[in-house]
């Protein structure tokens, strides 16, 4: 799976372009905001985009789904239904944080863990790992040995747990009975700052390593 990461919104956060290198069928993960920056990224890349994925209903990360879907005409998959309630606030979400007015929206399909999600040859398995958000998921790959966690972990650190729903125990778990239990040199591609590995959050993460974590 080839990968290439988009800052968008004032958040900075990581919107990801992902393709199959034979075919070329791609989708975006996350595409929060900067519609037209990503569109020139699928342009200038020759991807053909056959779907939008979302890992969870925050608006910095679902922001401009519903422009983006339209554009290339393409259903919108995920998160798992326990956001629902965040993509039906997305008014209010953008009176919160300040953002361009964003309407509710219902994806084409939540995901469910275990779920899998064909993009061209490439199979991608949906992890259900609540506590950020309550339906939040992450999303592997493992023939490129890549996973996309939005925010359930972070180099160094981890989601907030702090918004309606948050539950940092849950969190916690999340991330070390689904997160932590993948490959080693498996890398992990946060919503927010750079790639980091699994190995690396194991050993290193104050949040989950250690006789602490």
């Amino acid at each position: 799976m080839e990968i290439v990461v988009i800052p968008v919104t004032p958040f900075a956060q990581n919107c990801s372009l992902i393709w199959d290198p034979d075919s070329m069928k791609g989708a975006f993960v996350d595409p929060g905001g900067n519609v037209d920056k990503l569109i020139k990224a699928a342009n200038d890349n020759h991807v053909d985009i056959d779907k939008i994925i979302l890992t969870h209903g925050h608006l910095d990360h679902v922001g401009g789904t519903v422009e983006i879907a339209s554009h290339f005409n393409v259903p919108i998959i995920g998160p798992h239904k326990g956001d629902k309630f965040w993509l039906d606030a997305l008014m209010q979400q953008s009176q919160m944080f300040g953002f361009p007015p964003a309407s509710p929206f219902e994806p084409n399909q939540w995901l469910n863990d275990n779920d899998t999600i064909a993009i061209g040859g490439l199979t991608l398995n949906v992890l259900h790992c609540p506590g950020h958000t309550p339906g939040h998921v992450a999303l592997v790959e493992r023939t490129s040995n890549k996973v996309i966690v939005g925010d359930i972990i972070f180099a160094g650190s981890i989601g907030r747990t702090d918004f309606p729903q948050g539950d940092q125990q849950q969190l916690i778990s999340s991330i070390k009975q689904k997160i932590l239990t993948l490959p080693d040199l498996m890398t992990i591609y946060p919503g927010h700052g750079p790639t980091t590995t699994i190995a690396t959050e194991r050993a290193t993460n104050p949040y989950v390593s250690g006789p602490y974590g």
